[in-house]
Formats: structure tokens, sequence, C-alpha cells
């Protein structure tokens, strides 16, 4: 399984129009206070997540991925490959479905089970691992995007937050190539107008959204450091 597809390096801004406009007439808007709500509700207790809430919340920033078009291709078709993985798992029998319910089951299950190195198998952690990855550069970009001016281009800021991110585990061509896409990035104010139905409730959930996506994070990045998980091939 790779990592994330290579994007279209092609782009230019008139093609980045008409790709935003197509991908918003064919999905709902991005949801900033539901995937606040979900990331909240997926914490359990103090060191665990809860994978359906996380999934939940993970389907609201595929439809971000998907309302920016092209641009995200390098990302988007692999997440959703990835989210199915995990949905696939959660239909397991019935005596099973625990091992499933939240991260640290799944995590200890697989290990305990050694699942994580058999042949043939498609392992919850591995696609977990690359899951959190990509949410680690939704949350960068969301982050810095906050505060651009409204006419400023999102290119750099969205070049800067993939390149801190998962530009780190990414193979040099699939680096260019989304380098390459994101000088079509529109300004600060048309992505939000393009992506959401209400920019200034957005603007001001933001923050909010933003925190409890941080926590989901750092509550997964504590359980694959504690199990020694983070290099899992």
């Amino acid at each position: 399984m790779s990592e994330f597809n290579e994007p279209n390096p092609t782009l230019s801004e008139n093609d980045t129009e008409e790709s935003l406009n197509t991908a918003k007439e064919t999905a709902e808007c991005f949801d900033i206070e539901k995937v606040a709500e979900l990331f909240a509700s997926s914490l359990l207790e103090e060191d665990d997540v809860l994978l359906d809430a996380y999934l939940a919340a993970y389907e609201e920033i595929m439809r971000f991925f998907q309302l920016m078009g092209s641009i995200f291709g390098f990302v988007s078709s692999d997440v959703r490959s990835k989210i199915d993985i995990l949905y696939e798992l959660r239909k397991t029998d019935t005596e099973e479905q625990k091992n499933f319910e939240t991260f640290k089951a799944m995590l200890v299950y697989e290990r305990d089970a050694n699942l994580l190195t058999k042949k043939g198998y498609v392992s919850g952690s591995r696609t977990l691992l690359r899951l959190h990855r990509g949410l680690e550069f939704f949350y960068e970009f969301l982050k810095r995007l906050q505060d651009l001016p409204n006419d400023e281009k999102t290119a750099n800021v969205c070049r800067t937050a993939y390149d801190d991110t998962l530009g780190k585990h990414h193979a040099f061509l699939i680096r260019k190539g989304a380098r390459l896409a994101m000088y079509a990035m529109p300004s600060r104010g048309d992505l939000l107008t393009r992506v959401c139905q209400d920019v200034q409730s957005a603007i001001s959930k933001l923050p909010e959204m933003l925190a409890n996506t941080r926590r989901a994070y750092d509550r997964t990045e504590q359980l694959y450091t504690l199990h020694d998980l983070h290099n899992l091939p």
C-alpha cells in the first residue's frame, strides 16, 4: 500500500478554479463544528481513542480534501481506501469486534497475535498510522491557514505544512509532485468560501476544531510511542 498517491503537478490556476467548483457541486460543504464534536467524542478515558468516532471525523476531513479537488489528489484517494480498511475490520465477527473498538485494543491485539508482520494480513495498526500522519498534515495546514489575511495565497503555508508532516514520509518524486501542485492553491478567502457554507461561523469554530483534533492526534501519537509502532512498514 502506498503512503499517498502522487498528485497531478501540471495544474494551472484556471484548472484549480474549475476543479474546486466541480468538487463543490458534487459534495456537501466541510463542517468544522462536526469535526470538533466527533474528535471530542472519540476521546476515551485518559489515554484511548474510539475508532468509530475517529473515522466519522475523518469522513468530514475527507470531504475537505474532496472539495479541494485535484490539488489534494495526492492524499484523498488513499485516505478513502484506508478508512474503508478500518471499517472492514470493525465488521469482523462479534467475538473479534471488541479488538477493534479502540486504538489501544487494536494495537495490543495485533501485536500480541503477531499480526503486524503476518503475510497477507492487512494491519489496522499500520493503516491507522497512515491516517495519523495525514491528520497531522490537515491540522498543521489549517492551523497556519487561520493566521493568513483573506487575500493571501495559501500555497506557502500548505507547502510548509506538508514538508513538516507528510513530506517526511514520502519518496522524492511524490514530494516534488505534491509541492508543484500546491502552487495553484487559492487565497485563504477563496478557499474558505469554496469549502465552507458559512465562512464567518467556520472561522469562529476553527480554534475548537483544531484543539480537539490535536487532542486526538496527541493520544494516537502517545499510543504508537508506547507500543513502539511508529516504524511499521
